[in-house]
């Protein structure tokens, strides 16, 4: 992938700044961005036709230098919301103690272990803690591979699940310059065509084909970067099906759809009435502190644990698991679950008046605090991700931060804290009238 000089990846986000953009900024907009294509390295990207710049956060709003105050409608790794003061005193006062790694023995990994796995199935009773969902991807399938002796893998065909060598070999969501594995096989989500289990069941036979042995089947519960295809349900217990029937996997992703964002449980293959083999889990554990973690069935880890020396610096250091508790006892506390399934229920009912009202709207699909808004051209039906863009950025000028998903990046991507209110949901509703409204009348 060639890097423009202005530091702009050809290859853009849905929603994300481009060299087009450029021209229209400030002259200290301009003398900022290119101070950053000046020292920045390749692939970077900002959000938005106008780059947003933050000062500071708090809960569910964002602040730039001079006050503005901004709706983040988007932001999952804030999971209970930004700079919570009980997470940064929880890491403050680990900070002040000690902050070491696994070799050492400490109570504070193992009870928060405890609680952790409390959440899931009983099958699911271990443990291994990473810094970042790409790392626990990453783990996830190095284990996978020492237990099944294959190395095939099948994600769906917008899939994101990473940014390490081996991650990126079967996230193809990251761009046309990021070469899939010739191990990796892609099948279309949930109601999006043909029945999930009938394209797992193909792929499988085509990776025999080749002589490649399946490894396992990854997907994210929600498939976020598919365009939200929260339904229907279950699905994932039928593929699983499949996959443990060719001698694979099913490793869960759930960096985006856990921690009660579905609003019905902890974790969202719970939906799909499912038992996965490994579950990765990513930043929202600490509320963007960097901890991570892959959940396993004991038996998948045993031929790793036998063959495989791991370690990893920070991956369940000491305040990694302070910020993990105090994220654990604000969800637990503020009963964020519940809050999802509730004020999600208040999210939903305003998006459909909303979708009645607007031709541009051909669909809602989401649960919890987890919506995808789906924007067609009103002519021809067709997905028109251009205009998804325009709602987009003109959101960001009302002051509200969503995002766009989708292999055409048309669908609008609703994804806040949380802590996220009523009132919060009315605001954002209130701009998206306005734009949708503004949009239809020009």
């Amino acid at each position: 992938m060639t890097t423009s000089r202005s530091g702009v990846s050809p290859v853009g986000m849905v929603n994300g700044y481009t060299l087009a953009d450029r021209e229209r900024q400030t002259a200290g907009t301009k003398a900022k961005l290119d101070r950053r294509a000046a020292l920045l390295g390749p692939g970077y990207q900002l959000f938005y036709a106008d780059p947003v710049e933050i000062s500071h956060a708090r809960d569910v709003h964002l602040y730039g230098p001079h006050g503005e105050e901004y709706l983040d409608a988007y932001n999952n790794v804030a999971s209970v919301g930004h700079a919570h003061p009980a997470v940064a005193a929880a890491v403050s006062r680990q900070l002040s103690v000690v902050n070491t790694n696994t070799r050492y023995l400490q109570d504070g990994i193992l009870e928060f272990s405890e609680r952790l796995l409390a959440t899931f199935p009983p099958e699911l009773d271990r443990v291994t803690y990473t810094c970042t969902g790409s790392e626990a991807n990453d783990l996830a399938v190095r284990i996978a591979r020492q237990h099944t002796g294959g190395t095939g893998l099948i994600v769906t065909a917008n899939a994101y699940h990473g940014v390490t060598a081996t991650v990126a070999e079967f996230s193809p969501s990251l761009g046309p310059g990021n070469a899939l594995g010739t191990h990796v096989r892609l099948v279309g989500a949930p109601g999006a065509g043909e029945p999930m289990r009938n394209q797992v069941r193909a792929a499988i036979a085509d990776l025999a084909r080749h002589g490649i042995k399946l490894c396992a089947f990854i997907a994210d519960s929600v498939f976020s970067s598919d365009g939200v295809r929260t339904h229907p349900v279950p699905v994932l217990d039928g593929v699983a099906d499949e996959v443990h029937a060719a001698g694979g996997l099913y490793i869960a992703d759930e960096v985006q759809a856990g921690f009660g964002r579905t609003g019905e449980d902890w974790w969202g293959f719970r939906r799909h009435r499912v038992i996965p083999d490994l579950v990765t889990l990513g930043k929202p554990i600490g509320n963007g502190y960097p901890v991570s973690a892959v959940v396993l069935q004991e038996r998948v880890g045993r031929e790793f644990d036998r063959t495989v020396r791991y370690f990893n610096t920070f991956g369940g250091s000491t305040a990694a698991i302070a910020a993990a508790q105090a994220v654990w006892n604000v969800i637990e506390e503020q009963d964020l679950i519940r809050n999802a399934r509730v004020v999600g229920a208040h999210l939903r009912s305003g998006l459909v008046d909303l979708a009645a009202e607007s031709p541009f709207v051909s669909e809602i699909r989401g649960t919890g605090l987890f919506y995808g808004v789906e924007i067609v051209n009103p002519e021809t039906a067709q997905p028109d991700g251009a205009h998804a863009r325009d709602l987009v950025n003109a959101l960001r000028h009302r002051h509200v931060l969503i995002s766009a998903s989708g292999p055409d990046g048309n669908v609008l991507k609703i994804r806040p804290p949380l802590t996220f209110r009523p009132e919060h949901v009315d605001r954002l509703l209130e701009a998206l009238d306005l734009v949708l409204r503004a949009e239809w009348a020009r």
